[in-house]
């Protein structure tokens, strides 16, 4: 007899209360399970409540204190599987795998695993770039500690005496943030498995006795106007045009970064605009945000110049339908380092340092708020989710604002 209570259904998945009474244990009671449909596949997870065939005919309505409590935790456990469906669909594409990943994920205490479990579903969903992210934070962690250390071994003062590592190794503090937000998202997946108890919990949004990862504002990456036309009309071999003008197109298109720019397809471009969503937030975010840019002169006569010719498919012709994630990202790494060797060259030669592709998304926001260009839509355009983010680039004024504030003081 197949008895379910507390029914919820989202997007052709559907969540029930079961009484799983095909088999009767010794005690004569069944246990209670949470069954998950999805495509005509069931799963079944495990509540750790058992009941007698009695007990489960009256749970719903019963006033006797014992039973009412035991309700409580069967619905408590329904209510957390429903959230976990609700946030896999709204975020991703809903797989019993990926629920399976939440619900019967490792239990296992140690911090290594977690991010070796972290790093094979990463790849598995072609998530290649952010696989890797987290295997520095995971090869760094290791080379810190020589034993396998547990969740409840990273404690606040652990986490400080690890910024003390990374600096004594020279690391700057950009590079230490990226590792600290990486071994937070693996504690705050714990957490969110009841590994982490909410008072082990070691990180803090502000100093209140837990750990506070460091903000680095990093070097000044930024062209003022001048130099940014001498690297345009800087004299160079014709084999290095090309590359020079997607770093161009780069700057002109809100900074975009190359794997975006290079994922370009004329679908994209809407009337006199081009619209995109970042590859690098797409997937996490619930609310996507898409980010626009008028498509300049000089934005035009690049997509002529190197454009397929068949307008069909990606602009750029370095991608093609049907790569692994695998592929594209090489393809995009290969070109990207190509760009960043020509124009290290142009800037070392323009005595303005090693201009890489990291410069043009700086420099569009410089140039932007010097323009009188507002914070909102340079944040807008940069498909920053907060103006937060967007200030760690308009942080550091340049030499030639601060020349210039100091002229307006008053004179003696």
């Amino acid at each position: 007899m197949d008895l379910t209570i507390e029914k919820f259904s989202l997007s052709g998945i559907t969540v029930t209360i079961f009484f799983d009474n095909r088999r009767v244990k010794d005690d004569l009671t069944y246990p209670v399970k949470y069954r998950v449909t999805y495509k005509r596949v069931r799963a079944y997870y495990p509540s750790g409540i058992d009941l007698s065939e009695d007990e489960w005919k009256i749970i719903s309505k019963t006033k006797k204190r014992e039973l009412i409590e035991t309700r409580e935790l069967i619905q408590a456990g329904f209510d957390k599987v429903k959230e976990h469906v609700k946030d896999l669909a709204l975020t991703d594409e809903f797989t019993l795998e990926g629920l399976n990943n939440r619900l019967k994920g490792s239990n296992s205490d140690s911090i290594l695993t977690a991010f070796e479990d972290r790093i094979k579903d990463l790849q598995a969903k072609g998530k290649i770039g952010t696989a890797v992210w987290y295997s520095c934070a995971k090869n760094s962690i290791e080379k810190y500690t020589t034993k396998d250390i547990k969740f409840t071994d990273v404690t606040p003062t652990w986490l400080e005496k690890y910024e003390a590592h990374l600096l004594k190794e020279g690391k700057e503090y950009t590079t230490i943030s990226i590792n600290m937000r990486a071994l937070r998202a693996i504690i705050n997946n714990a957490k969110a498995r009841g590994i982490v108890k909410a008072g082990q919990y070691p990180f803090a949004a502000n100093n209140n006795g837990k750990y506070q990862i460091p903000e680095g504002s990093g070097r000044k990456i930024a062209l003022n106007t001048t130099q940014l036309i001498e690297v345009f009309k800087y004299p160079i071999l014709p084999e290095w045009e090309k590359y020079r003008d997607l770093w161009i197109f780069s700057f002109y298109c809100n900074g975009v970064n190359i794997g975006d720019l290079l994922r370009f397809k004329y679908e994209n471009i809407q009337g006199n605009y081009l619209e995109w969503y970042r590859v690098k937030t797409k997937d996490r975010d619930k609310l996507k945000a898409k980010i626009r840019a008028a498509i300049t002169e000089e934005m035009q006569a690049i997509i002529y110049r190197y454009g397929n010719r068949d307008k069909r498919g990606y602009i750029f012709p370095y991608l093609t339908i049907g790569l692994t994630p695998t592929q594209e990202r090489m393809i995009i790494q290969n070109v990207t380092h190509t760009i960043n060797k020509k124009m290290k060259k142009i800037g070392q030669a323009l005595g303005y340092g090693d201009i890489t592709t990291y410069w043009a998304r700086h420099t569009w926001a410089s140039i932007s708020r010097r323009e009188g260009v507002s914070t909102f839509s340079i944040s807008k355009g940069m498909g920053h989710k907060n103006l937060s983010t967007t200030e760690i680039y308009l942080d550091s004024l340049s030499d030639e604002e601060i020349n210039e504030n100091a002229a307006k003081l008053p004179r003696r």
